[in-house]
């Protein structure tokens, strides 16, 4: 599968949403966008209550209604960040396309950037983590309920085959060809 961006136009300041499955990069290549953009970077685990925590870590996978307050602390940071005109990079599982409409609710001119690879090569990943509460036995969970981006999404998929430092370099060139398909400012 080749990296597709969706029909999107860019507007800066922006909110970037690094999804994807648990094990595919998402918190790594987030923290290294923001560092490249010059802008803040958000770690959405960081925001689950210690219920939710607990409750991964137990293999146990988390249900709409157990996410929905942890999106709404999301939503909250990405909309305090568009208000001020702040761009920012969060990294979260956004698995759902309903948790990523909550998640635009804070800022509508959000970028989606689905990081996406094969089950094995996550998996492997995942057996390589050290010290994160998401056991490797929750893969499935997660795959099973990933709604990956369509179309009307403002959003870019990302393979998660190269090194890091690729992907954003990947990332950044998608900006870079969006942003110069676009119509000057009149």
């Amino acid at each position: 599968m080749t990296s597709r961006p969706s029909a999107l136009v860019l507007h800066d300041p922006q909110s970037w949403i690094v999804m994807g499955v648990s094990g595919c990069g998402k918190s790594e290549i987030a923290r290294r966008l923001a560092a490249r953009l010059g802008i803040d970077f958000i770690e959405g685990d960081h925001f689950h209550p210690p219920a939710n925590i607990e409750k991964m870590a137990a293999g146990i996978p988390l249900t709409d209604a157990d996410r929905h307050g942890w999106l709404l602390r999301l939503q909250q940071q990405l909309r305090q960040a568009a208000a001020a005109g702040r761009a920012v990079v969060l990294s979260c599982s956004a698995l759902k396309r309903r948790y990523r409409d909550l998640l635009r609710a804070g800022d509508p001119d959000a970028i989606f950037i689905h990081l996406y690879g094969e089950r094995a090569l996550i998996a492997a990943r995942m057996r390589q983590r050290h010290g994160h509460f998401m056991p490797s036995a929750m893969l499935d969970s997660q795959l099973t309920t990933l709604e990956p981006p369509q179309q009307d999404e403002r959003f870019l998929q990302v393979d998660i085959r190269p090194p890091p430092d690729a992907i954003v370099d990947r990332i950044l060139a998608l900006r870079d060809a969006l942003a110069g398909a676009r119509p000057p400012p009149a």
